[in-house]
Parts: C-alpha cells; structure tokens; sequence
C-alpha cells in the first residue's frame, strides 16, 4: 500500500453507529398501489439509511423491515365500493393480495432493499403479527396500562349498522386544525378527538346523520405517559440526530386539556359554567376565542358534553386521550378477549406500530435465525431502532408507540431512556410533505399526482432517488416537478425549454461522474492493457478523499440526506477538473509519469465516491465494482479510508475490458435526443 497506509483516519469527535439496527419503512394500505410519495418522501430514504449502515456496521447486523397494512376501514370501505359496483369479484383478501404483490413490485423496481415486505393480513407474516399482537395486548393488560370504555360509536339507523371509522365524515374539531376530511376519530392530518366531538358527522354509506350508540372498547391509558413523554422529547431534544419537526410536534400534544370557545358565545358559557368541573379560564387578547383549562382530561370530556348539551360551539385543543386498541370491525387482527367481552378486534393504527417487530421476527425466521434474536434488535443498549415516517405520522409513532413502548418496560424509573435489556425507544426520522406541482398531493384534486410505477415511464429508478434525496425534505415541504407530468408547461410557456429538475439532478452520476470513470477505464486500455495502475496516492488527495467521507458521515448520521448528496456533488467535480487538466497535459506532452500518477489518485477519487454513492445509486456503484473486479469488502466502512492498493496487494490490476458507449449511470430512453447538456 501507499503512503494511505500510515494514514490516520479517525477524526474526533466522530458519530457513534449501534452495532445492530432495525429500519422500518412505515406500512402503506393495502386499499392501493403506491403513490410518488411512498417512495419519494419516505422509502427512497429509509432504503439509503439501510444501505448506508449495511457498508458501516455489517450487513448481517441490519434488518430493513416494512408490509402493507391489511386492514382498517380505508381498506374495508374501498373494497365494499368496487366489490359493489362489480369492478372487483374476489373477496377482501384477495383485494389486498393483489395490491400488497403491485405494492412490492413498485418497491422492487425503485431498489427498495427490503428484508422482509411482508403483509400483516397475509401469509406466514400474518400468523406471527397475530401472535405478537396477542402477546402486546395482554402484556399492556397484566401491567394495568388498559382502560375498558365505553364510548359512543356512529350508527347509521337507514342502513341499520355500525359505521366504522372512514364511514363517517366530518370536520375536525381539534382547534387550529383547518381539515375538512374528518373521519370518526381521527383527520386526514394525525389529529385525534373522541367521536362524539367530531363536527357535523355524516354516513358515507347513505349520507345521513348518524346516532351515537354505546360501545365497550378496550384503550392504551397514553395520558398516563404525558410526563414521561415529555421526559423522552427533553432527551430527544438535545439529539443531534432527530429533527426538530419530531420534537416540536410531539410537543404540540402534550399540552393541558383545554376547550376553545368563541368570544360571540360568552354569555352562552357564563350560563353553564357552573355545571363544568373545576376549570382556569383564560382570556385571549387579539383571538376570536377564549380558553378553558383542565387539569384531568376526564374533566375536559365532562365539560364538552355540557357544552353539547346546551348547543354551545367549541374546539378542543391537542392533548392526549386514551388510545384505542380495539374495535367492532370484522375486517381485523383478533383481539384477545381479556375480560369475558365479545370477540374483538385490533384497530388497525396500534397493531401497525407493533408490526415492525413482527416482521423482524418473520425476517429473522427467513433468515433461517432464530426469532428470539428480534430482542437482540429491539431491546439492547447496543441496537437501534430507525423509523422513517411522514410528517403527518408523527403522533402515532411519536406519541402513541412511544407510550405503549414505556409501558412494556420494566420498573427501572427511566423509562423515557429505558436501561438495557428492555424495550428501546426508536429514532423517528419523519420528512415534511412532498408536495405535487406546488401543491399537496390529492386523488380528489384537479391534477391527480402519479403513482409511484408511472414516474418509471420517464425516469430511471436512480434518477428519481437521487432527485428526492436532494430535495431536503427534513427541513421543509418541498414541491416534486417532474416536468413530463406537467401540463402547464406548453410549448408556448417559458418554463418549456428548461431541463427538467429530475433529469438535472441525474446530470452529476449520468454525465461528470460516467465520464471520469469511462476515461479512466478507457486510458488504461489504451496505455497499460487494461491494468489499473497503483502506487503512491498525492497527499492533497488523500485529504479531500478524508473530508468528504468525515462531512458525508456526519451528515448522514443527521439524515441530512441533501447534504451528502452536495458532497458528493463538490468532490465529484472537482474529481473530474482534476481528471480533465492532468489527463489532458499528459497527453499533451506525452508525459507517462504523469498520466499514471493522475490514474492513481483518481481512481482513489472514483472508490471514494463509489463507496459513498453506494446506498443512493447502488446499480450504477455495483457495476463500477463489477468493472474494478474487486470483492464486496470494497463497500466497508472499516476499510473507507484505504486505497484501491489494499484490495489488490499493492500490484497494479487487471480491470474488466470496457466496451465503447458503456454507460454505469444511465438515462431513460424517452431522454434520448433531448437537451441533456449541463
């Protein structure tokens, strides 16, 4: 090896990696195929973070896991829809089937590494998730953290049933939320209330408005966990490597129960506040609303029905409710019958927090491992657990999963930073919106936004990865503009003989970065029969080489995807100013010292990149180490800062013959003979 071999790599501080890790990719519905968003705002990035930390702590020491999400009412309502008008014959488990298979296609075509893609509804990953749910409610249940309610649930008397939760629909009534897309207990945008305080409810089977009847359900105490959970969003706080979009809104509930009332309906409240338990009222200057603080969110509940009673108005604010676990819906996970009540089932959000560790069970049996190793994973101060969400998720994951986590542990008295050996808490990296032509992406909208399978028509898969890892989804909502797909852009518009933010982004792998590899390849055909020179690697190289990889690993511990992706951008061209000027004297004065000098150092240029680029671009990286004719140790981290010297035992080495116009990052054929110049 070179001078690299007294090389010292370790800068300090540098971040610390588990040695094990578990990264999940949230759970689509199985109702569909996936959206652009599936993949753009959350899978392409978990995918990355999967790869990376298979190069950096050993690929048998990550588990990618994710599934479709069999069941829950989005899936019910939309197979009654089309088993009714006769669009589709089979029954509601086939209905999944055939999207959970369309579902894994799409993932498979964006190279979504997945371990497992398993179904909670299907198949030996459905026999293991009821299993574990099984095993999670009643372990919430012998350490008394379930509540038996009765509450009031949506009964449509034309259609003379029960309405589960998207047969209901209504406004919101969670102050500041703005959603006109309210289901029973819940809205489009994560808000949870209880069903009777949803506004203006209407039937989705018959349009009427539904009665309340009274039903027993089976809920997590989360409100139990307030303190706790603000101990955990302290901790998480000063974590460098969770966003503040995550502690920020967990934050949001955690707040005091209160009721916001209109300044118009104060006499009305005057009239009946003495009918309300113990309360602060609270002025607010320059708001169309006072407030109404609680201290117990049974008294908040109290006070609501006197409101409701004497048809006074009212919003409440985000706080914490108990969690439902259970429901009356046919279409589910069965419950465990924990007190003689009759058979129910598992409402679909809190089982899908839980899947994730069954599907680690179902991965590791795939494996041929034991499943007993899932706690390896789950519960050891030396594991870590990444889970890549949308903003829109971060309740469930950030507040509900957290709390019914805690209350798996043990009595250590920290359980909002669990000792070793009991339940750790994941990291949630969640990304703000991808929107679609500046615009949140909506079926309902006048532009239907594509499905994730569509975008494959114009793109290649490592086009599209790359353009929404460089999109900076962790800092803000960013919009998606794939200009083939936008019909505003007319010959006539100016926007017309722009290039396409997709293809632009593809620009730095498709034409700089094949062009330093192609060249290089190339030149030694010519010069040296096809034989990789090695040998002493320039200081200043080594040091570049140092920095990028030391900036790009921090970055990637911060999940600043954008941010690696511009390092990568800056080294790689400068690695071929660097190429074309020396190269180009070589030849220019028939300089072989300096032509192989310059091969040396860039070829240390192109495995650096390489190795970085692996977790974004991994067909295109695969066929550089293809071509180099080197082993998969290439790709550890543990050797990132050698030489190609130490793959080859200091000998120079026979590379695999190039053919003319072999491209390693290519473009779609529909790009062909379009302006695709930088």
């Amino acid at each position: 090896m070179g001078k690299d071999n007294n090389f010292v790599p370790h800068e300090i501080p540098r971040p610390e990696f588990p040695k094990r890790a578990i990264i999940t990719g949230g759970m689509p519905y199985g109702n569909k195929t996936l959206h652009f968003g599936h993949v753009g705002g959350v899978f392409v990035f978990a995918d990355v973070y999967a790869r990376f930390l298979r190069d950096r702590i050993g690929k048998d020491n990550v588990i990618f896991v994710s599934g479709t999400d069999c069941y829950g009412s989005p899936i019910a309502e939309a197979y009654r829809k089309l088993h009714e008008s006769g669009e589709f014959g089979g029954d509601i488990r086939d209905f999944v089937r055939r999207n959970h298979d369309s579902q894994k296609q799409t993932l498979d075509d964006y190279m979504i590494s997945l371990d497992i893609f398993g179904a909670s509804g299907l198949d030996r990953t459905a026999e293991i998730h009821n299993e574990e749910s099984d095993l999670f409610i009643r372990k919430l249940y012998e350490n008394k953290h379930l509540r038996r309610i009765s509450t009031k649930q949506f009964y449509d008397e034309k259609a003379g049933c029960f309405l589960n939760g998207r047969q209901v629909i209504g406004k919101c009534p969670v102050d500041g939320c703005q959603s006109e897309k309210a289901y029973a207990d819940e809205c489009d945008l994560g808000h949870q209330y209880m069903p009777e305080n949803l506004i203006d409810p209407k039937s989705t089977i018959t349009g009427e408005t539904p009665i309340m009847k009274d039903v027993y359900n089976w809920y997590f105490d989360l409100p139990a966990y307030n303190d706790l959970l603000k101990e955990y969003v302290a901790r998480i706080q000063k974590q460098k490597n969770v966003r503040p979009l995550v502690h920020k809104t967990i934050s949001e509930f955690l707040a005091d129960p209160v009721i916001h009332i209109k300044n118009e309906l104060l006499d009305n409240y005057s009239a009946v506040k003495s009918q309300m338990p113990e309360h602060e009222f609270i002025e607010e200057k320059k708001k169309p609303s006072f407030t109404i603080k609680f201290t117990k969110l049974d008294d908040m509940n109290k006070a609501c029905e006197v409101l409701s009673a004497n048809g006074i108005r009212f919003r409440t604010g985000k706080t914490l409710v108990p969690f439902r676990l259970t429901g009356n819906i046919e279409w589910g996970v069965p419950a465990p019958v924990l007190e003689g009540e009759e058979p129910l089932t598992v409402w679909v959000w809190p089982e899908s927090l839980w899947a994730p560790i069954s599907f680690t069970k179902a991965a590791l049996e795939r494996k041929g491992r034991s499943m007993d190793e899932w706690k390896d994973f789950w519960c050891s101060k030396d594991a870590q657990v990444y889970q890549f969400i949308g903003a829109d998720n971060i309740y469930f994951y950030g507040v509900a999963e957290m709390g019914m986590f805690m209350a798996l542990q043990g009595e250590s008295g920290n359980l909002s930073d669990p000792p070793d050996g009991e339940m750790q808490l994941p990291i949630l990296c969640a990304n703000n919106h991808i929107l679609f032509l500046n615009k949140k992406a909506s079926s309902s909208g006048s532009i239907r936004p594509p499905m994730a399978n569509e975008l494959l028509d114009y793109y290649t898969p490592e086009q599209l990865r790359m353009h929404f890892l460089g999109l900076g989804l962790g800092q803000r909502s960013v919009s998606f503009n794939p200009k083939p797909l936008d019909p505003t852009i007319t010959p006539d518009s100016p926007e017309y003989d722009q290039p396409d933010p997709v293809v632009k982004d593809g620009f730095l792998l498709s034409n700089v970065f094949n062009r330093i590899i192609r060249t290089c390849i190339y030149t030694t055909q010519k010069y040296y029969d096809g034989m990789m020179p090695v040998g002493d690697i320039d200081e200043q190289v080594l040091a570049d080489a140092k920095k990028a990889v030391l900036d790009y690993e921090r970055f990637m511990y911060r999940f600043e995807f954008h941010q690696c992706t511009y390092v990568l951008d800056s080294y790689i061209r400068k690695a071929s100013k660097y190429m074309v000027k020396n190269l180009g004297d070589a030849d220019k004065n028939e300089d072989d010292a300096l032509r192989r000098r310059t091969l040396i150092n860039v070829f240390h240029m192109i495995r650096t990149a390489a190795v970085l680029l692996h977790p974004m671009a991994p067909k295109g990286t695969e066929m550089i180490l293809e071509y180099l004719q080197l082993d998969e140790s290439f790709w550890s981290w543990d050797k990132i800062f050698d030489s190609i010297s130490a793959f080859t035992g200091g000998s120079d080495h026979k590379l695999k013959f190039l053919e003319p116009r072999v491209d390693f990052f290519t473009r779609h054929p529909s790009q062909f003979g379009t302006d695709t110049e930088e």
